[in-house]
């Protein structure tokens, strides 16, 4: 249920009816005051103007036209320019009704549906997974999560960085230490291998023989070297291993069959090469194969020119990412593709994407959509590290989250016995985190802070799960079986018909998610249910109403409130607890 997109229907329809045959996207919005309805035109005047007609004569047109639809108590007008609308409240009873015996709160599948690939988390192999990836990671399957509960085919895409230049140097180093039996018999830890990683790259820049030695390994890998592919194997196996024991921490459903790294497209890319000289769109230049880019310029003022592969034929991330187009196409048959990487990212796909459509490999009617996202600061507003300057381990982040969930439970419920007390804790904490995270607009950067995240007031994920768990207290508390009960829910107090109005907001937040993947919205959306139950709770009986139907009629209030907070909350992978 959209009541503002019903809203919007009507005006426009109305509007149509009247003779103003333009698209003026009427736009609708929740009334802050009592006295002005639930719901506001906003830009009467705006469409009024643009037809030489006072706002109070069109809005007297448009409300003849819709004044009697049953969804409708009362419609006024007030000035300058603003309609008001009022909704009946026998009619959200009946919409509430629909939502109290469907699973999906009545939300439709969308359509048509679309085939959609969702990019996100995309750690690098050799190396573990740092707070820069938990944005990626928990973003991204948000709208995965949206997406198919709307229905959409969604395919999840792990886009791991398993190939180039680092590879070429850790053979070279496993082979140079003599560590490959090690690595071969899983002595090795993925710690180890981000040692040896850092080991090799200063060697490289010290060391002219093992440089060269680097770049022939690169070489000998894409060339499909049975030995060289065997060590890159382990090391890619060793580190998604290690990377999907933290996907099931964050309750994140990127599994092993949705990994799709670098190297899946590397038989692809000497046909590309070719074909892109062969459509002239790219060119030789001091042994280099080039495309110069008018849409993009260097500091001369000059087309820019993206490198596909080096002089010493190695191909690079480009490449990668136009034969990565290409295969979501072709093969994956992709209607839209969803990329979550930060902002600098931006330019690389962006010009990945123009090669892409200049070579005929992707049609302008694929939509490619890059929901870019801001850094996680400290609070002295810089990027967020240890005391020593380093980037902070994911793992460790999400251990000390649960650590100080620990700690916070242990002072509320000190005789709590320690096998809830983990499993408590570990919810509480992951959950946390991945809140704190997904209520900022992922737009821009923001500011980590641990007493905030976990506290029991205000936007927390603490907050929203304890409102949950309260309701579920006073049902279980109700000598009346929910599933039992006929009589229809009946909105009699202001708090009652604001807590119906937002239960039946959802659909409209969901729909947000689907077409701008903003959590956020969901986040605050979730606060202000919670807060609208709190109020509900606080001004009407429920388990002591003086009559039975009454009783009743909040219960399945009460109900419909947890229904969508759950669901709300697995729309954000996060989990909901019956006692707190």
């Amino acid at each position: 249920m959209n009541i503002k997109y019903i809203i919007k229907k009507d005006i426009e329809q109305a509007l149509i009816n009247i003779g103003l045959q333009n698209d003026y996207q009427p736009l609708i919005i929740s009334s802050k005051k009592k006295e002005f309805g639930n719901y506001q035109v906003n830009n009467l005047i705006k469409i009024a103007n643009l037809n030489n007609i006072r706002p109070f004569n069109l809005s007297e047109k448009i409300i003849s036209f819709i004044k009697n639809k049953t969804i409708y108590k009362k419609i006024t007008f007030s000035y300058p320019g603003f309609i008001n609308i009022f909704i009946n409240q026998n009619w959200l009873s009946k919409e509430l009704e629909k939502l109290f015996i469907s699973p999906r709160l009545n939300i439709r599948y969308s359509s048509p549906k679309k085939t959609i690939v969702v990019d996100y988390s995309s750690p690098n192999i050799a190396k573990e997974m740092h707070i820069g990836h938990l944005r990626s990671t928990i973003l991204g399957d948000v709208t995965v999560r949206t997406l198919e509960f709307l229905g959409h085919n969604v395919i999840r895409a792990n886009h791991i960085g398993d190939w180039g230049t680092q590879f070429g140097m850790l053979i070279a180093y496993l082979k140079y230490k003599k560590l490959e039996k090690k690595l071969e018999k899983n002595l090795i830890s993925l710690r180890d291998i981000e040692t040896f990683y850092c080991k090799s790259k200063k060697k490289c820049d010290l060391d002219k023989n093992f440089e060269n030695e680097s770049r022939k390994y690169v070489v000998q890998l894409q060339n499909g070297d049975e030995n060289c592919y065997s060590i890159w194997k382990k090391l890619v196996s060793i580190t998604m291993n290690y990377n999907y024991n933290i996907y099931k921490k964050l309750s994140v459903t990127l599994k092993k069959q949705d990994t799709m790294g670098e190297s899946l497209y590397n038989k692809m890319l000497p046909d590309i090469i070719k074909d892109l000289k062969t459509k002239q769109l790219a060119i030789e230049k001091n042994g280099a194969t080039i495309i110069f880019l008018n849409e993009f310029k260097n500091r001369l003022g000059q087309p820019m020119g993206v490198v596909i592969q080096k002089k010493d034929k190695a191909f690079l991330y480009a490449t990668t990412d136009i034969a990565c187009f290409k295969y979501r196409y072709e093969t994956l048959h992709a209607d839209r593709i969803i990329y979550y990487t930060d902002s600098r990212q931006h330019q690389h796909l962006l010009q990945a994407w123009i090669i892409s459509r200049k070579a005929n490999y992707i049609p302008k009617s694929l939509l490619l959509e890059h929901h870019k996202f801001g850094m996680m600061l400290s609070k002295n507003k810089k990027p967020f590290k240890t005391r020593d300057g380093n980037t902070i381990k994911l793992n460790e982040l999400l251990d000390e989250a649960i650590n100080r969930a620990k700690n916070l439970i242990k002072q509320k419920k000190p005789k709590l016995s320690k096998k809830k007390l983990i499993k408590l804790a570990n919810i509480i904490g992951i959950s946390a985190v991945k809140y704190s995270d997904l209520s900022k607009n992922r737009n821009t950067n923001y500011i980590f802070d641990w007493d905030t995240m976990l506290s029991f007031d205000g936007n927390t994920s603490p907050y929203i799960q304890y409102a949950y768990t309260r309701i579920i207290s006073i049902i279980k508390k109700s000598t009346i079986r929910i599933d039992k009960i006929s009589e229809k829910i009946n909105l009699i107090e202001d708090s009652e018909i604001r807590l119906a109005m937002k239960i039946l907001e959802f659909e409209e937040i969901i729909l947000i998610i689907e077409k701008k993947g903003t959590p956020h919205i969901m986040c605050n959306y979730l606060y202000q249910l919670a807060i609208c139950f709190t109020n509900f709770y606080e001004n009407c009986s429920i388990l002591f109403s003086k009559k039975i139907s009454i009783c009743k009629s909040r219960l399945k209030l009460c109900f419909l409130t947890a229904k969508t907070l759950k669901k709300g909350l697995n729309i954000l992978g996060i989990k909901v607890l019956k006692k707190m």
